[in-house]
């Protein structure tokens, strides 16, 4: 098992070689210079991103990671803890939007535990348990450094499993009640952002709810200041489980060279951190949608994404990057099925 700080060290930056010879190809398919759009540029953004000139992204992987939070008992979201535990069954049985959308776009699905309160022994569901949810921010630091480097770990575990499975590009979502608030937490902690400018109502808080959320976000950051130089600090002190384990799986997607299609507010936040932790990790992502959670819109910012959708979702799981998945292959299919003029017999101007 190769240590964290060593495989980051591994990351490089896009492959602008691959990147030209795509631009130049592209130029050649029978159309006019620049008419299919953003269409070209995501062609080009994936063979910069896999080093290989023609890129496949058939199939895509999906990895949904559950986990729960203490948080939950301040009264920051709209449904109780146990929840989780019951999305992950429905999710374990196929029956959740993610599994929907996953089937849909013909994706290698895994979900995995690492950290719901209440063990699910459904089949289907990976158990890399590190221990039944996170401890309540307001009291005390959400897990240890070690608990937040283990589930980075898993995460980067996660994500080799599906590829070395044939996966081609990889779509992370969650499942956890009371995540927004830890995600909240974890941007306001690296970035500086006031509570009131990116908190959201999540799964549909009342007012007073939503105050308390926004609380409940300053007052962890005032009680255990985590270091916004240090993420993984930060991730152990206001983090979730299953954050660290969608950022360890960006982490190793990154180090394989897959494009990470982003998913939500959660997801993104996950990215960042991955970031923070190895710059080089934001040249693989791609943004999916742009969520309703006002955070979204603030951390695509940050990290220099524009979402290929934007059709007012708010439901995590993945549901977002797996719907704007086809758009993704369409910029593939682009590279490696249509004729060139030359190819076609077709006159160039």
């Amino acid at each position: 098992m190769i240590k964290l700080q060593e495989l980051l060290h591994t990351i490089e930056a896009r492959n602008h070689e691959a990147a030209e010879q795509t631009r130049l190809h592209v130029d050649q398919l029978t159309k006019p210079l620049g008419s299919l759009g953003r269409l070209e540029e995501l062609a080009v953004e994936l063979a910069a991103i896999t080093g290989e000139s023609s890129p496949v992204v058939t199939p895509p992987g999906v990895i949904v990671f559950a986990a729960d939070h203490g948080i939950a008992v301040e009264g920051v979201s709209a449904y109780p803890q146990e929840v989780t535990v019951q999305m992950v069954a429905n999710m374990a049985n196929g029956g959740a939007g993610i599994n929907v959308f996953a089937r849909q776009i013909g994706a290698l699905q895994r979900i995995v535990d690492v950290g719901v309160a209440t063990e699910e022994d459904a089949p289907g569901v990976i158990n890399r348990r590190i221990k039944a949810g996170t401890g309540n921010m307001l009291r005390e630091p959400a897990m240890t450094h070690d608990e937040a480097e283990c589930s980075i770990q898993i995460g980067i575990d996660s994500a080799w499993e599906i590829f070395d499975a044939g996966a081609k590009v990889l779509i992370v979502g969650e499942v956890g009640i009371a995540n927004t608030t830890a995600s909240s937490a974890i941007l306001a902690a690296l970035t500086g952002a006031d509570p009131d400018e990116i908190v959201g109502r999540g799964t549909g808080l009342d007012d007073a709810g939503w105050e308390r959320k926004k609380e409940a976000v300053r007052q962890a950051i005032s009680l255990h200041r985590p270091e916004a130089a240090q993420p993984i600090d930060v991730l152990a002190k206001v983090g979730g489980l299953e954050i660290g384990a969608m950022a360890g799986a960006i982490i190793g997607a990154a180090a394989r060279r897959v494009p990470v299609l982003l998913d939500g507010f959660i997801a993104t936040v996950a990215a960042l951190l991955a970031v923070r932790l190895c710059p080089n990790v934001a040249d693989f992502l791609i943004a999916g949608h742009r969520s309703q959670e006002p955070g979204h819109a603030y951390v695509l910012k940050a990290l220099g994404k524009e979402p290929l959708l934007d059709l007012q979702l708010r439901l995590g799981e993945g549901t977002g990057a797996a719907v704007a998945y086809p758009v993704l292959e369409a910029a593939s299919r682009m590279v490696n099925e249509m004729a060139t003029f030359a190819s076609a017999g077709v006159s160039d101007k």
